[in-house]
């Protein structure tokens, strides 16, 4: 009987890694992620085959078939956008063809008319957001990774729980992974006060279960629709500098005045759409910022929201396009720096035809693996003149692109894997030759805190020191 026993067990494992490797050749979209995984389910499927279920998908289940049914009770939405069409979008250049490319890859338009204010630090950053909180007449809408019950979770509870009590409506959706460790307590007195609530949900549910290796890792406020903040910054004590190993941290977050906002509102709809099953009613009319006004000069912006559940690797498309058409300058701060072969290739060639490549990592890690990791690339790196800079004054958090003297990016993606293929991240690609002045200054300022980092910083390490590195790279594909 135990004989039996074991060998129907057996062949439930083996059955269940060939299921397994078929969806694997299925659905696959590198081959080397596709053989690492076969290569496991052959030789260890007692273990591989319950690793794959929670980490081998590719693609976000359900949310396509929600978002299809979001996007039938959006119309009314696109209709009201389309009477601003010509006064909200930017015209697409016949010389451009990159214009053209992007705004096709992300299904949103480049408005103009926009407001842009850098955010340079967590104290900055949140004494904006939460001024612009307390100014809200209509809804507040938050979206966040990581929401801690803190002193600055606290401060931004009392802030709702006060435009609640005025009878501004609130919306409020946190990733479940992310802020697994938010109180019950602290959404139960938001919920009782009358906000309306939701986790992402990937991990309840029926259609979401077993897909955890998702995250939703977006950071949007937005307020009546008229002001919107996207950027690097969650809610916790730790961006005011307060984190007892990653302190001071380092961080740049965005806000935005004008039609873009609008943009940003649809990327935040159908999130809450995926997690609620409904659309509240929102405010669809444009704000126009004009060069003239005071606040700033007219600014482009175009809103790349970028998922697992798109057609295409959105992300990984939209860093290789800015990669490839850079000319003069590149500049890029990543906390995790863990890019694909694609990606890495594309920095390549940059380098090597000319462009200032220059990729800032932070030097204290929050995330051991993909310190180890980042180590592997200094070779290929140095050899194609790359610079890899780490960041020393503290823990450098920021995701911001600067190209040529063109447009300046700010958002919530990293330059790795799971940003690229994982994540749903959004990004706000600025052209304004104010906030691109004001992003070179604040790079430069941050590569002063920096060391360059070479090929020789990794040859000189102990063998065991760069198997680790080596072996560290190999985890890329969830890193």
């Amino acid at each position: 009987m135990d004989f039996s026993l074991i060998a129907s067990l057996l062949t439930l494992i083996y059955f269940l890694a060939l299921l397994c490797i078929f969806h694997v050749l299925k659905n696959f979209q590198t081959a080397q992620g596709a053989i690492a995984w076969i290569v496991g389910l052959i030789s260890f499927p007692y273990i591989t085959v319950l690793l794959y279920f929670f980490f081998g998908r590719s693609r976000f289940e359900g949310y396509v078939e929600a978002r299809r049914i979001g996007d039938k009770e959006l119309s009314h939405i696109s209709e009201s956008l389309s009477a601003y069409s010509e006064t909200c979008i930017c015209p697409s250049p016949s010389d451009n063809r990159e214009h053209d490319v992007i705004t096709q890859l992300t299904t949103m338009p480049f408005t103009q008319h926009n407001h842009a204010q850098l955010l340079v630090d967590g104290l900055e950053t949140y004494t904006s957001m939460f001024s612009a909180i307390r100014e809200a007449k209509e809804y507040i809408l938050i979206e966040f990774y990581i929401v801690r019950h803190d002193s600055t979770g606290e401060k931004l509870s009392t802030l709702l729980l006060d435009k609640l009590a005025q009878g501004v409506k609130v919306y409020f959706l946190y990733d479940d992974i992310g802020s697994a460790k938010l109180s019950n307590r602290y959404i139960n007195t938001l919920i009782s006060a009358g906000a309306q609530i939701r986790s992402f949900n990937t991990t309840s549910k029926r259609r979401k279960r077993f897909q955890i290796n998702f995250r939703n890792h977006r950071k949007i406020v937005i307020i009546d629709g008229h002001i919107g903040f996207v950027g690097g910054l969650n809610i916790g004590d730790e961006y005011l500098g307060l984190h007892s190993k990653l302190s001071p941290w380092r961080d740049t977050h965005l806000k935005l005045k004008g039609p873009a906002v609008l943009a940003l509102q649809i990327s935040f709809i159908e999130d809450w759409y995926w997690s609620a099953n409904k659309v509240p009613e929102l405010n669809w009319t444009p704000t126009i910022v004009y060069a003239h006004e005071p606040e700033s000069e007219d600014a482009s912006v175009l809103i790349i929201p970028s998922s697992a559940a798109d057609e295409f690797n959105t992300c990984e498309l939209f860093f290789l396009n800015c990669i490839n058409h850079a000319t003069d300058r590149l500049w890029i701060a990543s906390p995790y720096f863990v890019p694909s072969m694609k990606i890495m290739s594309a920095l390549q060639l940059a380098a090597l035809r000319g462009v200032d490549v220059r990729v800032m990592i932070p030097d204290n890690p929050d995330q051991i693996l993909v310190y180890y990791a980042a180590f592997s690339y200094l070779e290929t790196a140095d050899l194609s003149g790359i610079k890899i800079f780490r960041y020393k004054a503290g823990f450098m958090h920021q995701k911001v692109m600067l190209v040529d003297n063109r447009y300046a990016c700010v958002g919530t993606a990293n330059l790795d894997n799971r940003s690229m293929r994982l994540n749903f991240e959004v990004t706000a690609l600025v052209c304004n030759t104010q906030f691109i002045n004001e992003v070179e200054t604040m790079l430069t300022h941050d590569f002063s805190g920096c060391s360059q980092s070479t090929a020789q910083d990794y040859r000189q390490r102990s063998w065991a020191f760069r198997i680790v590195c080596r072996g560290a790279r190999l985890f890329a594909p969830i890193l």
